[in-house]
């Protein structure tokens, strides 16, 4: 059945914070103020124009996203909690443009920020039946355990079972890490030989460590706008960028078919790409630039083939031939962002930031890394247990992206600098621009953590 035809949905602001190691050092209420506060001073709006708000993170206690969005403004606007795995950001975005194309809101922000722990996902509750579990008991009975992270076995086994050579999922890793050196949110921006990469300490065949993304903290925000918002505002009409399709799929019973590919929601990530593209009238071959959940480089080997970036079965020859990065071979380029492996994974924030990185190419202001004719942009975001979203977006004029100079966007967002090639703060005036004008309380700003520990401390 032909996807059905939505209202118009715009991304008119999008911001974020420098992805970072797991340490402890910032809070999740820090990190989603602030990617908040960027997305609305570039939207150009204030906290009391946003009807709907929608939290997206993964670690957190219930209300997480009441506690961040209080600092905005306590307006008593509805404010949603999401958690959806890895795809927890892009749930946000597609619940938020529903919203939008449904007209039950004319502006909804979305947030997504997670503070994690170091080291490899682990499971929280170990009470109670796992939300993957079926997926584990498959891949045991399937292809047995390791001692080595769940995930990165999961994604392994599915590149292995793909066929391609190390060196090239390695391609894939060396790839992403020298895109991530023009992204200054990147977690990491070290620049590897294909070498170093392959004798990197050994994951999960084919993995090695520099094939595998980190644990992060960071947040990432976005405001979406109707058509009538876009319309009352239309100096902005050029920064505004429309989401031309969009799908979002859930596991088909081929999660069990005891494929290592099918049990990493290869089926689920094929669909949603074709909803997304029929809604939006394009085929593959019309995308230069996509972000894609490279978590590992296995599971980006695998994407290539379910986004039908690349011929059934063939995506390492795409890979090989120079296909997915800058150059005169170049099909599409894939994570100019530096992806997961090198930008970093904070769950709840991960699809957002994509979002960002996608609308600034179609904006032009990703000067340091565009991508030429860049008229259409694909996103793919993953959660296994599971969910896949997959996002078409391009221009409000449906024109290929300029090349804007860093200078002219600092005029033209009046910040006075390009938050897509530098990472900058904000001004506790900047914040102000943008909170509610008589909707606030300076006690939801508290810090209150160190308050209740030296509370216990006395009692």
């Amino acid at each position: 059945m032909a996807p059905k035809q939505k209202a118009p949905c715009y991304v008119l602001g999008v911001g974020m914070t420098k992805f970072i190691k797991p340490r402890g050092k910032v809070d999740y209420t820090e990190l989603g103020y602030e990617a908040g506060i960027k997305a609305m001073l570039d939207a150009q709006i204030t906290y009391d124009d946003v009807e709907q708000g929608i939290a997206c993170y993964c670690y957190g206690d219930s209300t997480c996203g009441q506690r961040v969005f209080y600092q905005f403004g306590m307006t008593q606007i509805p404010i949603y909690n999401v958690n959806n795995n890895c795809s927890t950001g892009s749930t946000g975005l597609h619940m938020a443009r529903n919203m939008i194309s449904a007209g039950a809101a004319d502006c909804v922000l979305v947030v997504g920020f997670e503070k994690m722990n170091p080291g490899s996902l682990a499971s929280v509750w170990n009470d109670r039946e796992n939300p993957i579990g079926t997926t584990y008991v498959m891949m045991a009975q399937t292809r047995g355990l390791t001692k080595a992270p769940g995930a990165a076995q999961m994604f392994g086994n599915a590149g292995r079972e793909y066929g391609a050579k190390p060196e090239d999922f390695a391609e894939i890793a060396r790839i992403n890490h020298a895109h991530s050196v023009n992204n200054p949110y990147s977690q990491f921006q070290d620049v590897y030989t294909l070498e170093q990469i392959m004798q990197s300490p050994k994951i999960h065949e084919p993995l090695t460590k520099l094939q595998c993304c980190p644990t992060s903290d960071g947040g990432a925000a976005a405001v979406l706008v109707s058509q009538a918002f876009l319309d009352a505002r239309p100096h902005l009409k050029s920064q505004a960028v429309l989401i031309a399709g969009q799908g979002m799929a859930t596991d088909s019973p081929a999660l069990f078919s005891k494929s290592a590919i099918d049990l990493v929601g290869w089926d689920m990530s094929k669909r949603a790409a074709r909803v997304a593209m029929e809604e939006a009238g394009v085929t593959p071959a019309d995308f230069s630039v996509c972000e894609l959940h490279d978590c590992f480089s296995a599971n980006e080997m695998c994407l290539l083939d379910a986004l039908g970036l690349a011929e059934p079965g063939k995506a390492h020859e795409l890979v090989r031939s120079g296909g997915i990065t800058y150059g005169p071979n170049s099909k599409v380029v894939v994570n100019p962002s530096g992806g997961l492996i090198s930008k970093g994974h904070p769950l709840g924030a991960t699809g957002i930031a994509q979002c960002a990185e996608l609308v600034w190419h179609l904006r032009g202001w990703a000067n340091n890394r565009a991508v030429p004719h860049t008229k259409w942009a694909l996103q793919h975001n993953l959660g296994l247990g599971g969910a896949a979203v997959v996002t078409v977006y391009r221009r409000a004029d449906g024109a290929e992206a300029p090349v804007v100079d860093s200078a002219t966007v600092g005029k033209q967002n009046g910040l006075g600098y390009n938050p897509a090639v530098e990472a900058r703060g904000f001004t506790a005036e900047q914040a102000k621009k943008v909170r509610s004008k008589d909707k606030t309380h300076d006690f939801a700003m508290t810090q209150t953590l160190p308050l209740m520990k030296a509370a216990q401390a006395r009692a």
